[in-house]
């Protein structure tokens, strides 16, 4: 059972810990609440582009001593933004953590921005490399279409106009709105009290006045018709994502739609993957995915065929799901996959890295943080009904919107028709 303890110290920031006393590691993390989200439209990556930056020196470090320090700890440092979050997290060997603790405080509180102009190039280049993946870009495209002009259909990594053209003292003017103490969380597990982690941080956060406060997020007050997003590349397959908005974080059916998603294509025994793959080899990679944010979610299926395939994987995903939504379980299948579900749980939970990112990722998200036992309660107590209608609410036809990369928007739209020929005449009106 995960046992943690909770703190908040004078500048603001919650801390949470768990102590784990079978490792010599600590997973550290920096939580802060600003993601893609919460940008303007002409700030659009600006969270990405500081994520990038918290590298390039502070106050008290510059880029290379950043790097050489953990190096030569023999330790990971590594950051991620989301649509509601920017993560700076770290794996340490437990004598390492004072001086981990050091480092880490003053990227996230203290950046320098130095290096603005070349780390600006860098973002261009990531920007330019998700455009040369088109399984990448079909998922932003896919968001596009599901979110509109809302900022949850913006990429995350932001556009190349607002990063070429952004100014340090817009940066800086952002950092200083948003890594506030209440809008972070400061998270770890491993072999260290939560004692010692508190005094670690009081130390090199000393100095530091309390203030800020958690932005107010706009919600996604109503949902977008259905979209429809084709972008023409030279491709030897077509890529394909069809879905719609999926369920919050905070949604009791949470439970029901990751079982969904298992039984539908999460997992190497889930129909997309069995019908589409193992037994008409039309695809190497296909999957279902769902996403869950403050107020609203994600919920689709990728796949990536070729053009002689394309309709009949489509009519394929489209046919199971209205099988799972009738309620034609197949013997076994959500035993199996409240199983696979629970198993998953206990075997992330042996590592530090993903104690600390639960423990971490629900204070910042203000998510529940149940028990274990409870977690399998919950799943144990979805019933087959209750994934039917699931199924059958949110992946409903005339609901569903969809994305595609590939050669000829002809051929993905007569493909996408099979799936809601609502959406594909009203993207030809």
């Amino acid at each position: 059972m995960q046992k943690y303890e909770m703190s908040e110290l004078a500048s603001g920031e919650r801390v949470i810990s768990e102590k784990v006393p079978s490792v010599r590691s600590v997973s550290i993390g920096f939580w802060i609440g600003a993601g893609s989200r919460d940008e303007k439209d002409d700030r659009a990556g600006v969270s990405h582009f500081i994520e990038h930056l918290l590298f390039k020196g502070s106050a008290s470090y510059d880029a290379q001593q950043i790097a050489e320090t953990f190096d030569a700890m023999g330790a990971e440092l590594n950051a991620a933004t989301s649509r509601e979050h920017t993560v700076v997290y770290s794996r340490v060997p437990d004598r390492h953590v004072e001086e981990a603790v050091a480092v880490m405080t003053d990227m996230v509180f203290a950046p320098a921005f130095g290096e603005l102009d070349q780390e600006r190039e860098v973002v261009l280049e990531e920007i330019a490399m998700y455009e040369d993946a088109p399984q990448d870009l079909v998922h932003d495209l896919f968001s596009q279409a599901v979110f509109g002009t809302h900022a949850l259909g913006r990429p995350v990594i932001g556009t190349a106009d607002v990063i070429s053209t952004v100014s340090r003292r817009s940066i800086a003017a952002y950092h200083r709105s948003m890594y506030t103490g209440a809008n972070i969380v400061v998270s770890a597990a491993g072999n260290i009290t939560h004692d010692r982690f508190v005094a670690l941080l009081e130390r090199f956060e000393h100095g530091r006045s309390a203030g800020g406060r958690i932005p107010v997020r706009r919600p996604l007050v109503r949902t977008p018709a259905p979209g429809l997003r084709f972008q023409r590349k030279d491709t030897e397959q077509y890529h394909v994502c069809i879905g719609a908005p999926g369920i919050s974080r905070a949604d009791r059916r949470r439970f029901a739609a990751s079982l969904l998603d298992s039984i539908l294509g999460g997992a190497a025994s889930s129909r997309l993957f069995q019908e589409i793959r193992e037994k008409r080899g039309m695809a190497y990679s296909v999957y279902s995915f769902a996403s869950q944010y403050t107020d609203t979610g994600l919920i689709g299926l990728y796949v990536g065929t070729r053009e002689e395939n394309l309709e009949q994987c489509v009519e394929i995903a489209i046919e199971q799901i209205a099988d799972i939504g009738a309620g034609n379980l197949r013997a076994g299948e959500l035993e199996r996959a409240k199983e696979s579900l629970k198993g998953r749980i206990m075997l992330s939970m042996e590592s530090t890295s993903n104690r600390m990112s639960r423990l971490g990722k629900s204070v910042i998200t203000d998510t529940e943080l149940m028990t274990f036992d409870r977690i399998f309660a919950e799943i144990d107590a979805v019933q087959p009904e209750d994934l039917a209608e699931l199924c059958a609410v949110l992946l409903a036809p005339d609901g569903l919107s969809a994305s595609g990369v590939g050669p000829d928007e002809d051929r993905f739209r007569r493909a996408v028709e099979r799936a809601n020929p609502a959406l594909v005449a009203r993207a030809a009106a």
